[in-house]
C-alpha cells in the first residue's frame, strides 16, 4: 500500500527537477540568443583589424545592416543608389514629406521590384533625390559626397557658419594672457561652436588732472573730476565659409563638388563624416563602398542620438573632430 507521507517528497523532487530543467533551458536559449547575435555581426571578410569592424558590428547587431545569404558581408563592395536607399530605411524612421512625381512608383523601379519600398521611402523622406523622366537610377553607383548631401537632406543638418574677426585681436590678447570677450550676440555661438574667434578689445583709462597756476597766490580750488574715457579698437567681423571652413579640416576640400560644399560642412559639423585612411584627406568623389556607407550611417544615428557613439579609438581616430593642425 503507498505511504501518503511520502507524497510531499515525491511532489517536491518533481517541482525541483522542473526547476532544473526549466533554468538549463534558460541558460541555453540565452547562449544560443548570444552565439546568434554573434553570428549575425560577425562576418568572415571583415577581420579584426578592418577599419569599419565596429561601425559594422555596431549596425549589425541592431539589424541595421545585414550580410549576403554567403555569410559574407563585402566591406569594400561599390554601394548603388537603390542599397543606399535600403540602408537609409532601415536606419531612419522619419516622416513623410513628399509625393513621388508620378503618384506611384518611378519609372524604373515598377511595384513588385524588391527596391520599390526602400527607394519610394527613401525619396518621400526627403534624403534621395530623382532624375527628369520620373526616374531613380537605382543601379547608379554612388560617391561619397552624394551620400553625404542625402543625408544631410534627410536629416535637415545645415552648415552653421561661425564668426571669425577679421584683425588679429583675439590671438593678441591671447598672447598677452587677456581673456578674449565675445560680444554679448555671439557669446551662444562662441559655447556652442569651437570655430567662433571670440573678439577682444582694448581699455584705453587716460584720468585728466587740473592743471593749477602757480602765479597765481590764492588758494587753490578742488580738482575737477574728469570722467575717464574708454577708446575701443574697432574689429570687424565675418562669417567663416563653407570653403574656407572645410578647407580648415580636409587637404583636398577643393575637389568637393560647389553644389555640394554647404552639405559636407554640415556633416563635418555634425561629426558624421569618416575618413580612411586619413581623417584629412576626404576623396569626395570616390565611389562609396558598404563599409564607408555603414560608417557614415552609423555616425548619423549617433547625430540623432538613437545610438551611442563608439568607444573604440582605433575607429574613431577616421573622424576628424577638430581643424586639422
Amino acid at each position: 500500500m503507498c505511504n501518503r507521507w511520502h507524497l510531499p517528497l515525491v511532489k517536491g523532487s518533481f517541482l525541483a527537477l522542473i526547476v532544473s530543467v526549466s533554468g538549463a533551458s534558460f541558460v541555453l536559449n540565452s547562449q544560443q540568443a548570444a552565439a546568434q547575435q554573434q553570428a549575425k555581426s560577425t562576418f568572415p571578410d571583415v577581420p579584426q583589424n578592418y577599419w569599419a569592424r565596429p561601425f559594422i558590428k555596431s549596425l549589425a547587431e541592431k539589424d541595421i545592416v545585414t550580410g549576403y545569404p554567403n555569410g559574407m558581408f563585402k566591406p569594400k563592395q561599390k554601394v548603388d543608389r537603390d542599397e543606399f536607399a535600403a540602408m537609409i530605411r532601415q536606419a531612419f524612421d522619419k516622416a513623410k514629406i513628399r509625393n513621388i512625381p508620378s503618384g506611384s512608383s518611378f519609372k524604373d523601379v515598377p511595384q513588385g521590384n524588391w527596391a520599390a519600398p526602400p527607394v519610394e521611402e527613401a525619396y518621400e523622406t526627403g534624403f534621395m533625390k530623382d532624375f527628369p523622366g520620373n526616374e531613380f537610377r537605382p543601379q547608379q553607383p554612388l560617391t561619397k559626397v552624394q551620400a553625404l548631401v542625402a543625408l544631410m537632406k534627410g536629416l535637415d543638418l545645415n552648415y552653421d557658419r561661425p564668426v571669425a574677426a577679421s584683425q588679429g585681436a583675439a590671438r593678441v590678447a591671447a598672447s598677452q594672457g587677456a581673456a578674449p570677450v565675445a560680444p554679448t550676440n555671439q557669446r551662444r555661438k562662441a559655447t556652442r561652436n569651437r570655430l567662433v574667434f571670440p573678439l577682444a578689445s582694448t581699455v584705453l583709462m587716460q584720468p585728466l588732472l587740473p592743471v593749477i597756476s602757480t602765479k597765481q597766490q590764492q588758494q587753490p580750488k578742488a580738482a575737477k573730476t574728469v570722467p575717464a574715457t574708454t577708446t575701443k579698437s574697432p574689429v570687424a567681423t565675418s562669417k567663416i565659409s563653407a570653403l574656407e571652413f572645410l578647407k580648415s579640416y580636409y587637404k583636398d576640400a577643393d575637389l568637393i563638388p560647389k553644389n555640394a560644399v554647404d552639405a559636407v560642412a554640415a556633416a563635418t559639423q555634425a561629426n558624421i563624416v569618416v575618413n580612411y585612411p586619413d581623417a584629412r584627406v576626404l576623396n569626395p568623389n570616390e565611389l562609396l563602398s558598404r563599409g564607408s556607407a555603414t560608417a557614415l550611417i552609423h555616425q548619423a544615428l549617433v547625430n540623432q542620438k538613437q545610438i551611442e557613439p563608439l568607444s573604440d579609438k582605433n575607429a574613431v581616430k577616421y573622424i576628424p573632430k577638430t581643424p586639422r593642425p
